[in-house]
C-alpha cells in the first residue's frame, strides 16, 4: 500500500487528536491544575501517544483506508 498524500494522513491524525485531548482535559484535567505546565504535559503526552499509536490511529485507518488510498 502506498502512503496516502500528508493532507489526508493529517486530517485523520486531527480527526483522532482533537477529541482525544479535549475529552482528556475534561476528565482530568482538574486534577492536573496543582503540577507544572511541563509535568502536566508529560502525563497527557504519556496518556496521548500511546492512545493514538496503538488505538486511534489503526482504527481510524482502518475506516478511512480507502479514502487515504485514492
Amino acid at each position: 500500500m502506498k502512503n496516502p498524500p500528508k493532507w489526508k494522513f493529517a486530517f485523520i491524525v486531527w480527526i483522532a487528536i482533537y477529541p482525544s485531548i479535549t475529552l482528556l482535559n475534561y476528565i482530568i484535567g482538574e486534577g492536573l491544575n496543582h503540577f507544572p505546565i511541563p509535568i502536566r504535559t508529560l502525563i497527557v503526552t504519556g496518556i496521548l501517544v500511546p492512545l493514538m499509536v496503538f488505538i486511534l490511529l489503526p482504527l481510524l485507518r482502518k475506516i478511512f483506508g480507502n479514502w487515504m488510498s485514492k
